[in-house]
């Protein structure tokens, strides 16, 4: 799938060190402004423990894992809704993506910072401030056009004006519009095609020095204060550390790096899966000899439009699905002692497919 995570935040945050940890794909990094001119955008791997388990017992030719597509986008500064800095680019960049990686620097040190002090909750509302700017001015000129149609009888132009008012208030009070909820699946549906920036599913990742990447920080602690009631998830993590594991050449010298840290998981890892689920995706898997891959799907989808992910001519010609549980996949051992076991559920094209479900489509 081609959901995008972008990276997002001040200059000289730890943005770029933290692309290159997650990507292949290495993006400038250097102590100054704008290094990233261009958004540098990488395919990420999405790590899951159950593909290798499944390929342990199935010994596949090959292993697929899912992947995302994270963006590092251009540093952004106060004034960017006015075109300040690299502001137009930052601004239409971000629109393309399906969430925001905001990255806070939450660390002391020479590293120069472009408002001269390390405040993690003024650069946040800095960004914040930026993009409500901008949505103020898409809902005001949405608002200017609809009005017209409103007023000509249309129910439906009616009702965007209703739910546009509403985020103008959101908006003027400084506040983002993911914070405002529509009352049904009707206004939700309408407010999607608002494509308001600050509507946009948010995670705060708060990048850290060495001695606070376990615990974190005041720092932190002051951020993670300050977007209570805001619906979005906060995650600590030293880029530096990440970069560093980045260089290691194998899974145990990583692991044995991240045990002397007193870390379980790398902050890399943590990070795509938590994009991953921020973006709402969830993973089913098929197992065979051929292949043991994960496919990605949003959550909620149902078995047909699950199939189409394979090719889309397996949605049109959907029959049923045969569903194994992950867990009963690993218990049993292969997918023929789970059918003699009854493991095996036959589904039509109501059900909604679960995060895990071993799966094998029956096509007309």
């Amino acid at each position: 799938m081609s959901l995008q995570c972008g990276i997002v935040g001040l200059p000289n945050v730890g943005k770029s060190t933290l692309f290159n940890s997650l990507s292949s794909a290495k993006a400038q990094a250097a102590n100054f402004p704008f290094c990233t001119i261009e958004p540098n955008i990488g395919v990420i791997t999405v790590p899951d423990e159950r593909l290798n388990k499944l390929a342990e017992l199935v010994n596949p030719r090959k292993i697929t894992p899912a992947t995302v597509e994270i963006v590092d986008i251009a540093g952004l500064v106060k004034g960017a809704s006015r075109g300040e800095g690299l502001g137009n680019k930052f601004l239409a960049n971000i629109r393309e993506t399906d969430a925001i990686i905001h990255v806070v620097r939450c660390f002391d040190g020479d590293i120069t910072h472009v408002d001269g002090s390390v405040d993690p909750v003024r650069d946040k509302e800095i960004i914040d401030a930026e993009l409500q700017i901008k949505d103020l001015e898409t809902v005001e000129a949405r608002l200017a056009k609809t009005q017209k149609q409103a007023q000509a009888g249309d129910k439906q132009a009616k009702r965007i004006c209703e739910l546009l008012l509403e985020y103008k208030n959101m908006l003027v009070q400084g506040k983002s519009a993911r914070m405002f909820v529509p009352d049904n699946k009707e206004d939700a549906k309408l407010a999607k095609e608002f494509f308001l920036l600050t509507d946009k599913p948010v995670l705060y990742v708060c990048n850290v020095d060495e001695e606070s990447a376990v615990t974190g920080n005041e720092y932190v602690e002051s951020l993670r204060k300050s977007i209570e009631g805001e619906d979005a998830e906060i995650l600590i993590v030293a880029a530096k550390i990440e970069s560093e594991i980045a260089e290691l050449e194998t899974y145990a010298e990583r692991q044995m790096f991240l045990a002397e840290l007193g870390l379980s998981e790398s902050g890399v890892s943590r990070l795509i899966k938590t994009a991953y689920k921020l973006l709402g995706l969830e993973t089913y898997l098929t197992a065979g000899e051929k292949e043991v891959r994960a496919w990605t799907y949003v959550k909620g989808a149902k078995a047909p439009q699950a199939a189409g992910i394979i090719h889309s001519d397996f949605e049109k010609n959907f029959i049923r699905a045969e569903v194994i549980r992950y867990e009963d996949f690993i218990a049993y051992g292969s997918e023929a002692a789970c059918r003699e076991a009854g493991k095996i559920s036959v589904e039509g094209k109501d059900y909604v497919v679960q995060d895990g479900d071993v799966m094998h489509f029956r096509i007309g």
